[in-house]
């Protein structure tokens, strides 16, 4: 390895990337996983007459490239490379056409890409709307929200190769007759969990806006206009649920249709899951990011940007997505077909926010304003001049004719038919980390991470501990007072020159956020993935003045996100928002176990330890609570019986007291035994660990069934009603399972950011 992994990226790296035998152990090294990502991407090159010494010389350099992290392909392509699924695309876009054979068919191709690890975008604007009459059978139609529910619990039912739940950006545009009802759909976090939605705003609507005349909603069966609707109206419900929870969001589809590179194959009607990627029908594409914090030298004393270096790195990165195209396994002809029609890729960056650090320049100034567009202006420059490079030697994308570059003067010949995007980077940045994500903002300089026992770690940016030791301030217990804070700016102890530059994400305004976005898209081909973060005390006015900012600075979308807008702080930084003081109240109050009733229902779960088959028993009462747990182990006997009769009765009595859930799992997860075990390539730790995972599966994750083996105790309700205690009793879980706001892996803090959500913990990233 040419730079050394931080402690961070060698988890993520071991937790999801790593080849692992079928025991789950791992059986491949960081410097293996990027040789065999090196290789199969190289080797397309042997279809294109290059010797074995000239393809050798280019994985050595894809190879230098990855390990010195200085570039990071998607995720797929990490996990996949040189493996039998190799699917290394990251996002996909499908159509739905008004029909039940388009709408199923559809949602089946979903299901296998999920599987193989990409992302999903659909616009549902072709469904006819919610009462519609349907001829053929005299039935009413249902509309667009309910199947995004039916898609929304397929996608729950399916994870990404065993590393990650799948992830869907559900699309209406703003003319279509159900957009009040979709703007609303996601109201309550617990509704539609694994969508991103985005309203298709048009350039038509934002005239009406301005000039606060009425326009037309059209139904998409008869094509006839159906209502006039106020454009302030339903600009005026977009911005209440954003500044809500932070959905919707927008994408300006005329203008992403604008820069459509092969208007003759069709419009573009949705985007991947972040909406950084629009794309036709069909499509997937490959993006990759280079860390920018790598592309610094020292002159003369000073820090600057490395511009050969830079040069380089961009060009090897243009030629490696490229070839990418040529090796993947696509998971569908069609999706094959589209995509090398077009051979579009998406190169963008990383580690910017710390490159701004390493120049000391302010993230809210003009300078970095400027310097954004300069080195984009740069990126995208030198991705061109490859790709023509590349178009010479092996010939221009197949739908080249009629193509925006086929219309220019002397017929531009590139390779490909868009090069640049800024997408998410939670986890590829974690492993060519320590670097910021994306062209994010720090969010925070020092925070607390939860470990085990309650316990909190200190978790300091490494740039700031840098400089903090360098001039002689650093102390353990002032990072300690910073992780209270969400930001440097009122401690004392900090020296003026400091806290100018290590601006947090809040604060900076938000108008230098949309700003710092608009800087990007002028030389971004397809878009840019970014959150336009906000204080909780954000007015309605403050975000309808960003996205009206948005719109008139040429951007192809917006994402924003108030802080503490969700019903649970997702972030470990700050002070307690009053809805978590009050939690923090209500815990100190003496509680009392709720008394047994006399009849109650549960499950029993059989999982291998190291000790024996544990059967674990959860019951639960009649509104779905958990009441109580009992073990039994096969061959357990004296101490071993006692300590888990003990262990039952403890997590039986935090049920009937109403503690959380997550909290007994919590406590409970990887305490370790002398005696670890495997079942289906996880790891048991210890007989603790097994009750928190049964705990987990049972009470958060009830459709996630897994290896377990299960056995009803009693049946007092019909079997619709057998989901253990998954209910809606358990009003801090969302529909999926999951805790909102809180890992589903590890239990750490998401964060949002680059319009997703992600865990620096651990490297969860629901996008």
């Amino acid at each position: 390895m040419s730079s050394k992994l931080s402690e961070n990226a060698l988890k993520v790296l071991e937790r999801r990337y790593l080849s692992k035998d079928e025991q789950g152990k791992v059986i491949e090294t960081p410097e293996e996983l990027f040789h065999r990502v090196a290789s199969a991407i190289a080797v397309a090159d042997k279809n294109y007459g290059r010797s074995e010494k000239e393809v050798k010389d280019l994985e050595e350099s894809f190879y230098r490239i990855m390990s010195g992290l200085e570039f990071m392909p998607n995720s797929p392509c990490l996990m996949n490379a040189g493996k039998d699924l190799g699917q290394l695309s990251a996002c996909f876009t499908l159509p739905i056409d008004d029909s039940m054979e388009s709408i199923f068919e559809t949602l089946k191709v979903t299901s296998l890409i999920h599987k193989s690890g990409g992302g999903t975008g659909f616009s549902f604007s072709r469904l006819r709307p919610k009462n519609a009459v349907v001829k053929t059978t005299g039935g009413i139609a249902s509309g667009p929200i309910s199947f995004m529910k039916v898609y929304d619990a397929a996608t729950e039912a399916v994870k990404q190769g065993g590393t990650r739940r799948g992830a869907n950006m559900g699309i209406l545009r703003v003319d279509h007759p159900d957009i009040m009802e979709f703007v609303t759909c996601k109201d309550s976090d617990k509704h539609i969990s694994n969508f991103n939605i985005s309203v298709a705003i048009t350039d038509e609507f934002m005239e009406k806006l301005k000039k606060s005349e009425e326009y037309e909603v059209i139904d998409p069966h008869t094509h006839t206009g159906t209502k006039r609707l106020n454009p302030k109206e339903v600009f005026s419900l977009i911005v209440k649920q954003a500044h809500k929870n932070g959905e919707p969001g927008i994408i300006y589809i005329d203008r992403i249709n604008q820069y459509n590179p092969t208007p003759k194959l069709g419009k573009i009607e949705s985007t991947n899951p972040c909406g950084e990627q629009p794309l036709l029908p069909y499509e997937s594409c490959d993006l990759g990011s280079v860390n920018l914090e790598r592309m610094i030298k020292k002159a003369g004393g000073r820090t600057e940007i490395d511009w050969d270096k830079l040069r380089e790195v961009t060009r090897l990165a243009v030629h490696f997505l490229d070839n990418l195209i040529d090796v993947n396994k696509f998971p569908l002809p069609q999706i094959e077909k589209a995509t090398k029609a077009t051979r579009k890729i998406g190169l963008g960056v990383m580690g910017w926010a710390s490159l701004l650090i390493r120049l000391n320049i302010p993230y809210n100034s003009e300078e970095a304003v400027a310097l954004a567009e300069k080195v984009m202006c740069f990126i995208l420059e030198e991705s061109h001049k490859k790709s023509l490079e590349l178009g010479k030697e092996k010939g221009v994308f197949p739908a080249f004719k009629g193509s925006i570059y086929d219309k220019k003067e002397g017929a531009v010949r590139v390779r490909n038919a868009t090069l640049t995007t800024i997408a998410p980077t939670g986890t590829i940045s974690i492993i060519a980390g320590p670097c910021s994500s994306g062209i994010e903002p720090l969010f925070a300089v020092s925070y607390y991470r939860n470990v085990m026992d309650n316990d909190k770690l200190v978790e300091v940016d490494p740039l700031f501990e840098e400089v903090a030791r360098s001039r002689g301030f650093y102390s353990r217990q002032l990072m300690e007072k910073i992780a209270e804070s969400s930001s440097l700016q009122h401690i004392k102890e900090i020296p003026e020159d400091v806290k100018r530059v290590f601006v947090t994400a809040h604060d900076i305004s938000p108008e230098w956020h949309v700003r710092m976005q608009a800087a990007f898209q002028k030389y971004v081909h397809n878009a840019t993935s970014k959150t336009i973060n906000f204080p909780h005390d954000a007015t309605l006015e403050d975000v309808e003045k960003s996205y009206l900012l948005s719109y008139d600075l040429g951007c192809k979308g917006i994402t924003i996100y108030r802080d503490n807008s969700r019903e649970e702080q997702v972030l470990n930084v700050g002070s307690s928002s009053p809805k978590q003081e009050q939690k923090a109240a209500d815990a100190k109050r003496e509680v009392t176990p709720r008394p047994r009733p006399e009849v109650i229902i549960g499950t029993t779960t059989k999982v291998s330890t190291g000790c024996g088959n544990l059967y674990v028993t959860i019951n639960v009462d009649e509104e779905g609570k958990p009441f109580e747990l009992f073990t039994q182990m096969g061959k357990a006997g004296g101490c071993a019986a006692s300590q888990l009769e003990s262990l039952g009765r403890l997590v039986s009595l935090c049920f009937r007291a109403g503690v959380e859930v997550k909290s007994i799992i919590e406590q409970l997860r990887n305490i370790r035994c002398p005696s670890p075990s495997w079942e289906k390539g996880q790891r048991i730790f210890s007989c603790a660990d097994a009750i928190a995972r049964v705990v987990e599966k049972r009470l958060i994750s009830s459709q996630a069934v897994g290896a377990a083996e299960v056995t009803p105790i009693a049946m007092k309700h019909s079997h619709d009603d057998d989901r253990g205690a998954s209910g809606s009793a358990l009003r801090d879980l969302d529909d999926r399972g999951e805790i909102v706001g809180v890992c589903p892996d590890c239990g750490g803090a998401l964060r949002h950011e680059e319009g997703c959500v992600k865990c620096y913990a651990c490297g969860y990233s629901k996008c």
